[in-house]
């Protein structure tokens, strides 16, 4: 079987991850639901590819062969082939549960469904399949193509097999794997929710507006954005889907 890394959701996340796994050598198909998206997420690949090249961080020739790694559909089945397919749709369950039962029914047995998930259980989205020992979270951060830390969720069912074939891959895409439990929110998510949390809270009781908070986060407590610009970054929408799925 051919070595295909299939991706579901051409967002922000899915197109990043399409990137980084094409800049790695593998044959990458990208699927999403509307064509309209597959063309905004391959024209945000292009570009930063092209911003690699300008900074000198690629070379044009790795640039072209990464583009013509890359192949869009929004033909579901054609996944099929995919040795290991990363799902980074919509943070909801109900949709990533009909997205895995219909991986699972097509898939070779031996293939592995990662999601990109930053807080739903690994191991609730494995139990709706036949084959909970090849589901992993593979959580990346954004943006995907820059960022080196990837969190590798092991569900309860979740085989050893496995947890070694995607922490090989994480690195072989040039990231840093890091082993997590199936907790709430895993680890960064898990620590950001109060930094979220307590800004807002913060907001919402007068003490200080939103540039004056993200100013002193940044000058005093040495970080590169504060929680407002954060969340900016990641989506307002997104945050408080996470920090609900958290809390529940």
């Amino acid at each position: 079987m051919a070595n295909i890394i299939g991706v579901i959701g051409a967002g922000t996340m899915g197109s990043g991850i399409a990137q980084v796994a094409a800049l790695a050598g593998y044959r990458v198909l990208l699927y999403d639901i509307e064509r309209s998206a597959l063309d905004r997420g391959l024209d945000v690949i292009c570009k930063n590819l092209d911003k690699g090249v300008e900074k000198q961080k690629l070379t044009k020739e790795q640039s072209e062969k990464a583009r013509q790694k890359i192949e869009t559909t929004v033909d579901f089945i054609l996944l099929k082939n995919s040795t290991t397919v990363i799902e980074a749709a919509v943070e909801r369950f109900d949709i990533k549960k009909g997205l895995f039962q219909r991986l699972d029914e097509m898939l070779p047995h031996e293939s592995i469904i990662a999601t990109n998930t930053s807080s739903l259980s690994i191991t609730a989205l494995g139990a709706v399949t036949k084959r909970t020992d090849r589901v992993v979270g593979m959580h990346f951060f954004n943006p995907a193509h820059i960022m080196k830390l990837v969190e590798i969720i092991k569900g309860k069912e979740t085989s050893h097999t496995t947890i070694s074939r995607i922490t090989s891959l994480t690195k072989e895409f040039g990231k840093t794997p890091v082993l997590a439990s199936d907790t709430p929110g895993f680890i960064v998510n898990r620590v950001a929710r109060p930094f979220y949390g307590e800004a807002l809270r913060i907001l919402g009781e007068g003490v200080s507006d939103i540039a004056e908070i993200d100013r002193i986060v940044k000058k005093s407590g040495g970080f590169k954005m504060g929680p407002f610009e954060l969340m900016d970054l990641i989506g307002i929408d997104v945050n408080l889907s996470v920090s609900k799925s958290v809390y529940e």
